[in-house]
């Protein structure tokens, strides 16, 4: 980033009293202004493909859409854009995901007022951003799987498939999902089917625990 220019920045959060103490703290500082912001995943998408938006500082558990599957899409769809991950996980699997959607940087909650600003301006350099708790939980991670000859295990469902069982998790109706996807109501049914058997799972509850599991949805 060159030197003098403002990050604008898209933050995206579900409670506005959250995304309010965000602003206060990334305004504060004369080099980042907060142009836009999103109350769920999929406006997170939308708002995340206008051209001013240099920086989006994305909450991990959102409604329709995890902080995660939005940045996977955006950085499907606009790779020039940075991408951080809010959470309040200092949980190595939920940073593991977050790298490999895309994001180049990882704040928790609890410490955002300390590590917000450091990491928004770390992103724009390219230089990714993880707290040291983070970094410490994933080299011994990696260690002891290494060491036990295991593979980190990737998630069975496609993008698609995952954000119907959030869809299901959040107590959508197959009527609901299809509007909201803008596909047939047909089509979400065979999406289900789909899931319960690569999951090996029958029903709702199941798949709403599995939703849980993932992170996909707050318990």
């Amino acid at each position: 980033m060159s030197a003098g220019k403002t990050t604008r920045i898209l933050l995206a959060d579900d409670h506005a009293v959250v995304r309010h103490g965000l602003r206060l703290v990334l305004e504060a500082e004369p080099d980042l202004e907060v142009v836009a912001e999103a109350g769920d995943g999929h406006e997170a998408i939308e708002l995340g493909m206008r051209a001013d938006i240099d920086l989006a500082v994305l909450d991990v558990t959102m409604p329709r859409l995890t902080g995660i599957q939005v940045a996977r899409e955006l950085s499907r769809r606009r790779p020039e854009l940075r991408v951080l991950i809010l959470s309040m996980h200092d949980n190595e699997r939920y940073l593991f995901e977050a790298l490999r959607a895309g994001a180049a940087g990882y704040v928790l909650k609890s410490v955002v007022d300390r590590d917000l600003v450091e990491a928004c301006r770390a992103v724009m350099r390219d230089e990714p951003f993880l707290h040291p708790q983070a970094v410490s939980a994933l080299i011994k991670d990696h260690v002891q799987r290494a060491a036990d000859g295991e593979a980190i295990p990737d998630d069975p469902l496609t993008p698609r498939e995952s954000e119907i069982v959030k869809l299901v998790a959040e107590g959508n109706t197959s009527r609901e999902i299809a509007d909201l996807l803008v596909i047939s109501e047909k089509t979400v049914d065979r999406h289900r089917a789909n899931i319960l058997e690569k999951l090996g799972m029958r029903d709702r509850v199941d798949l709403t625990r599995y939703a849980i599991r993932r992170g996909l949805v707050e318990p």
